[in-house]
């Protein structure tokens, strides 16, 4: 049977290879240590869970409106009015099964065949391929350690052609860590306006940012740039409610119904009960010190494994100042050996660490930069302490 190109034109997520081949190792009675996936280990706050249980109570529990529940959307225009001082109305605000579905409309929404859409390398996994499927090119922008692996606002210029339609951008980043100043962002708001673009804005980290500056949003920099950006964000890292599937985008009312088109005719709208629990999770604002605390317990997570990092030979990495991950540069491991594993990539590295330490990770190359792998230090500080100790046995084995 024939394919679509459209689907013989879009990679599996490696995120899921590597996670799918340590549950198998996992069965078969292996203790692995997950640094691979991209997930809260803090359990959703247990307010959130009672009112998805008064939600269900009070009935709660059929359809929607497409776009998300009144409610909610009005309580996502409060956050971004209390928090950033950006006003919204419920009609240009939509909920759906996540961020990943966010991303997916605004592209289906905006994207025509042969449109462009430059992405930063490294980039989160499923951008270029959610580009590919709404007919469109990913125009990958690299970066350096050097400049914390953030794009130069000169090296975007270099890469906008008149096919280029939108600009990704994720500050925050998944899973570089890096956040952009206030200057880089107005740097890159200026490019958008004056070329005529759409920025898409995936703040889905935004909580979690490790130096004492404000964090800000590229939207609040003037009424030309926030009348061109889609701003993304959900519950699901904040909140750690990745199974609860909430993720919500302001914009342009123009963009954004049409964004509810497309899900009216693929999913509808989101679960209603965690659209309910949502609702009242945004609006308590004593989860905020709970989200503080967190966000604390990840820079110290975050610092216990950058050091200990530093002390391994041929690893390095940049320290993050945002979201969960440390991106490692292994690029001083290639053409050692590992049995029959001769390191000469990302994956290579990755599929021998985990059979020969047992520990998890993702490969660069998933994020368009081959050389690294991705850590989360969203995990236990046991599980960062040993998996970091088995990394160190696992990089004097091959090194002898």
């Amino acid at each position: 049977m024939e394919l679509s190109d459209r689907i013989l034109n879009v990679e599996a997520s490696q995120t899921m290879a590597i996670n799918d081949k340590a549950n198998l190792l996992r069965a078969q009675g292996k203790n692995i240590i997950g640094f691979n996936l991209g997930e809260p280990d803090f359990d959703t706050p247990e307010f959130i869970k009672m009112k998805a249980i008064e939600g269900m109570e009070k009935g709660y529990t059929s359809y929607t409106n497409v776009s998300g529940l009144l409610q909610l959307r009005e309580e996502i225009c409060n956050k971004y009015k209390r928090e950033y001082n950006l006003l919204y109305s419920p009609e240009q605000v939509i909920v759906s099964n996540g961020a990943k579905q966010i991303l997916y409309n605004v592209l289906q929404t905006i994207i025509n065949p042969g449109d462009e859409v430059i992405i930063i390398a490294p980039y989160w996994v499923s951008y270029p391929e959610m580009i590919k499927l709404a007919g469109g090119k990913p125009v990958v922008v690299h970066t350096k350690e050097e400049n914390d692996l953030k794009a130069k606002v000169q090296d975007i210029k270099s890469k906008i052609s008149k096919k280029v339609k939108a600009i990704i951008l994720n500050s925050p980043g998944n899973p570089g860590g890096g956040v952009y100043t206030k200057n880089q962002l107005s740097e890159i708001s200026n490019l958008v306006v004056d070329n005529n673009l759409l920025m898409i804005s995936d703040e889905i980290y935004e909580k979690f940012q490790f130096n004492d500056n404000k964090y800000i949003s590229i939207a609040t920099l003037g009424e030309q740039i926030k009348a061109r950006t889609i701003v993304v964000n959900a519950m699901s890292k904040t909140y750690a409610m990745t199974g609860w599937r909430i993720g919500f985008a302001a914009g342009p009312e123009n963009i954004i119904r049409k964004m509810g088109i497309i899900q009216g005719h693929s999913t509808s709208n989101a679960n209603s009960i965690a659209q309910y629990a949502s609702w009242k999770g945004l609006a308590n604002r004593k989860l905020d010190l709970e989200i503080k605390r967190r966000a604390d317990e990840y820079k110290e997570r975050c610092d216990i494994m950058i050091n200990k990092i530093n002390k391994i030979p041929l690893l390095n990495a940049v320290k993050p100042v945002g979201a969960f991950y440390v991106f490692l540069n292994i690029k001083e491991t290639y053409n050692l050996k590992y049995q029959d594993y001769l390191i000469n990539d990302s994956l290579s590295f990755a599929k021998a660490l985990l059979e020969g330490a047992g520990v998890a990770v993702v490969p660069g190359i998933a994020f368009g930069m081959d050389g690294y792998v991705r850590l989360t230090f969203a995990s236990s500080r046991e599980d960062i302490n040993v998996g970091l100790e088995r990394i160190e046995r696992f990089i004097k084995k091959i090194s002898v």
